[in-house]
């Protein structure tokens, strides 16, 4: 299949930093909901929701930052303003997030914010799974790989947005 460049990008990643993982090819999903029926042998609560957010900063500066949290759970507003620091939150649009991930189809955003040069903040409850699962760059692949392991190499702020 022809999937988006960032899958590619990711598993080279895992790859060379000898971390283990393993893929799920399938349906296309859009929802944490609909990847957790199709990813067997995994939990909602271990899927790594990748969401991306347009801060405004108190200065009137305003930048998009990725939040990773559970599958099975929603941010708080008021506690991710109080870890990045941000004035007001809103979610990305589909076209802010097209441009900001060189097209990844919503859904298939990975957590992987380094790669679009995002600051990643990342619940804590993230790691309370030895292992994660996230569409990695297309609605139709998701990738696991060990929540320690995403820590080291993506190294998220590690906060309580949840």
């Amino acid at each position: 299949m022809n999937y988006h460049k960032a899958v590619k990008q990711i598993i080279d990643i895992l790859t060379n930093n000898h971390c283990w993982f393993e893929t799920f090819e399938h349906e296309p999903v859009a929802t944490s909901e609909e990847a957790a029926k199709v990813r067997h042998g995994y939990s909602l609560a271990q899927g790594a929701k990748a969401i991306i957010v347009r801060a405004k900063m108190a200065g009137g500066e305003k930048r998009f930052i990725m939040l990773v949290l559970p599958g099975d759970c929603r941010f708080d507003n008021d506690k991710v303003k109080n870890a990045t620091g941000a004035k007001d939150i809103r979610f990305a649009t589909k076209e802010e997030i097209n441009t900001v991930t060189d097209e990844v189809q919503i859904g298939g955003v990975p957590p992987f914010g380094n790669l679009f040069g995002l600051s990643v903040f990342a619940d804590q409850k993230v790691f309370d799974q030895e292992k994660i699962i996230f569409n990695a760059g297309d609605q139709r692949f998701s990738i696991a790989m060990y929540s320690k392991d995403f820590q080291n190499i993506v190294n998220p702020q590690v906060v309580s947005i949840i």
